[in-house]
């Protein structure tokens, strides 16, 4: 059993065209519980190929990807599905929160899905939207809340689940400086105070320079892995 959260062997996944595109190249990777981790690079490097492989929301064209020692590479679709609901929570640059949805129906979706019980359910969120600033606001759909608010209803959402980690794919690029400080001093208090593991594909400095460790990617392959 490998003792870390994340881990992938060989990782690759090509694409077919006039030229071959090699997203990931080889990639080995560990992350270790509790980590704030940040992947970066030039745009083509292969950032977001990473964070989807690593979250199942792509399959690799080679290699494996261990998440708390599982191949997740080996499921079925529909294994796939009930393995994300249960064990990783997704942060996207675009919110994608349901319209129609107040904040409160957003953050429990995943819960509903999961068949959680609807009093645990009612007492989570409340305390998530708390502790992401936004308990005034249970019944504000997306549209009455700013992108900020959004995207904290969002990072409220991914930890509803409970999961083994949070994959963050340019969380902060629609949000203005000081909107993204204050997102950012929340993931950090919530890895620092509750050991949520969160990993970032991002070109924002500010978000590099509060990782702890950031990892380089070019042309597909890991170029440096720095802990800070």
């Amino acid at each position: 059993m490998s003792n870390y959260v994340i881990e992938t062997k060989g990782l690759k996944k090509y694409y077919q065209g006039a030229v071959e595109v090699h997203a990931v190249d080889g990639v080995d990777l560990q992350i270790e519980d509790d980590e704030f981790t940040a992947i970066v690079g030039p745009s083509g490097s292969g950032k977001t190929t990473l964070l989807n492989l690593i979250g199942g929301l792509d399959r690799p064209t080679d290699g494996e990807i261990l998440v708390n020692g599982q191949d997740i590479s080996q499921l079925t679709e529909n294994q796939l599905i009930d393995f994300r609901l249960k064990h990783i929570g997704f942060v996207f640059q675009s919110y994608n929160l349901i319209p129609v949805l107040t904040a409160k129906e957003n953050t429990e979706f995943i819960m509903l899905m999961q068949k959680t019980p609807k009093a645990e359910r009612e007492e989570r969120v409340l305390a998530l939207l708390e502790e992401v600033g936004l308990g005034d606001k249970l019944n504000s759909r997306p549209t009455q809340l700013s992108g900020g608010q959004q995207q904290r209803v969002a990072v409220a959402r991914a930890l509803a689940s409970k999961p083994d980690f949070v994959l963050a794919d340019e969380p902060t690029a629609n949000l203005d400086s000081h909107t993204a400080a204050n997102l950012l001093d929340l993931m950090a208090q919530l890895n620092k105070e509750e050991g949520v593991t969160f990993i970032f594909s991002t070109h924002d400095q500010r978000v590099i320079d509060r990782a702890r460790r950031v990892i380089t990617l070019e042309d597909g392959k890991i170029v440096s892995d720095i802990r800070q």
